[in-house]
């Protein structure tokens, strides 16, 4: 039986959420090694617009191919708002990632994206609804694992100095606001009936804006200089933006944000884990209890919202 929330969405039968969300888990916990990497020869806002382009081009194909080219007519306000979607998630969101994970261990970047169930909680709160007490008590130890991981001498920069991980870490939990904020208002805006020709308009968009901004901040191709690394990396963060992505746009039109956004949760364990295995980022003791909390708060808030 379908039920509706405080945003008028009608959720979707738990079967049709678990699997999207377990895919956006494990394939989103996996983009910050993919940036790490990719930033380490390629120029932070210039190749995630490419992948962005690469990736709405491989939605577009699939698109015309499935459903015929006339699935991506929309009209001029869902255009306008799918595109100012892509701005305002996936641009400012993933903009801030790349250029933060210069001086900033991924896994840490992915614990700061962490603090997305808190904005989460407080809108709903503020639109009237109620989170049950598991929800609310998992979103607080969630971010009490993230307070665990970030004590002071937990974080070792990549590169820079501390005073550019204090930066980056402020800009990274502004963005977090502003992908939480128009996540909420999302079902608000008259974007397509389809969430995958969402998808694409939203990657243009994203897009079109990291390339005017990669172009302002001087930021240039030089294909020489890019490790095979840094190529691989890429490439998965193609595939990570076309199956991930597309699987937060479903998402957000049909179930609970609290239980969505539980992403920001597990992604920091992926994070963590595969940044020490592969590209050897340290874990600290902080980093190590902090997690075991994080994944604590997540058993709570999935507990809560499948209850309700």
């Amino acid at each position: 039986m379908s039920t509706v929330d405080v945003r008028g969405v009608v959720r979707a039968s738990p079967m049709q959420i678990w699997v999207p969300l377990i895919i956006l888990w494990v394939i989103w916990g996996s983009t910050y090694l993919g940036v790490a990497v990719v930033v380490e020869s390629m120029p932070p806002l210039l190749s995630n617009a490419l992948r962005f382009f690469m990736a709405a081009l491989i939605l577009a194909a699939a698109l015309s191919i499935v459903k015929g080219p006339r699935v991506l007519r929309v009209s001029l306000p869902e255009f306008a708002y799918s595109i100012l979607m892509g701005c305002l998630l996936l641009g400012v969101g993933i903009g801030t990632v790349a250029l933060a994970e210069r001086f900033v261990p991924s896994g840490i970047v992915a614990l700061l994206v962490s603090i997305v169930p808190l904005w989460i909680v407080l809108f709903r709160i503020k639109a009237g609804d109620r989170p049950s007490p598991l929800t609310i008590a998992g979103v607080v130890v969630g971010l009490t694992g993230l307070g665990l991981m970030i004590l002071p001498g937990g974080t070792t920069p990549r590169s820079g100095t501390e005073g550019d991980v204090v930066l980056w870490s402020c800009l990274l939990l502004a963005s977090s606001f502003c992908w939480a904020f128009f996540s909420w208002k999302s079902t608000s805006y008259p974007l397509p009936k389809n969430s995958i020709v969402a998808t694409f308009y939203e990657l243009v968009g994203a897009g079109a804006m990291l390339l005017g901004l990669g172009a302002l901040r001087g930021e240039s191709i030089h294909f020489d200089t890019f490790t095979q690394a840094s190529w691989l990396g890429w490439i998965w963060l193609v595939v990570a933006a076309v199956i991930g992505y597309s699987a937060y746009s479903y998402l957000i039109t049909c179930a609970p944000m609290s239980l969505v956004s539980t992403y920001a949760y597990v992604n920091p364990a992926i994070a963590v884990l595969l940044g020490a295995l592969i590209i050897s980022e340290p874990i600290t003791r902080d980093v190590v209890l902090g997690l075991t909390v994080v994944l604590g708060g997540v058993l709570l808030v999935t507990t809560g919202e499948r209850k309700s």
